[in-house]
């Protein structure tokens, strides 16, 4: 059987899981896609995540 991993040092009250699209990307997409219209700029600034949001909020 698998061994499923924790956060908070192992207590068991926050579970960490693998992979999968992480809050940043997300809001990175809706952001590009509001300003720009492009699904090929909306999906390279998903991949930089945090650091799109962060240009965006700083250059407002």
């Amino acid at each position: 059987m698998s061994e499923e991993k924790h956060g908070c040092f192992g207590c068991g009250c926050a579970p960490i899981t693998g992979g999968g699209v992480g809050i940043g990307a997300i809001l990175a997409i809706v952001i590009s896609w509001t300003t720009n219209h492009s699904v090929l700029w909306a999906a390279i600034h998903g991949l930089c995540g945090w650091f799109y949001v962060v240009y965006w909020l700083l250059t407002r």
